[in-house]
């Protein structure tokens, strides 16, 4: 993975992986799982995975929260526990940068370089 370095001089981890993507965990207690991306925080190179990793919180009332109680939300995940999912293939797949004839740079999935995962 690539790291770069952001304005305020920290170091980001470089992913591949953006919001709206499908997903595969491939390891921890939700492997196997498919998802969609809700959230990436490059960051801190996580990201959060629709229905997936749920967790529950405790919250107290207040004017933001009119209802307490026990609140189920989804938890990030470390972003290497993740990769992009081909349902074409039925499998996760890596993503490479292609440069297409037009001179247009879009992702592509390493295993059927004919999905473009990119919005045309």
């Amino acid at each position: 993975m690539a790291f770069r370095t952001s304005n305020s001089g920290s170091v980001v981890a470089k992913s591949r992986i953006r919001k709206g993507d499908t997903v595969m965990v491939i390891s921890g207690r939700e492997k196997g799982k498919v998802g969609k991306v809700l959230h990436v925080n490059s960051r801190a190179g996580r990201v959060t995975v629709e229905k997936l990793n749920i967790i529950k919180r405790h919250t107290k009332p207040s004017q933001k929260v009119r209802q307490g109680g026990i609140v189920e939300k989804e938890a990030p995940l470390d972003v290497s526990n993740v990769m992009v999912y081909s349902h074409s293939l039925g499998k996760p797949s890596r993503v490479i940068m292609k440069t297409l004839d037009d001179g247009r740079r879009v992702r592509v999935l390493q295993k059927n370089t004919d999905d473009v995962l990119d919005k045309v």
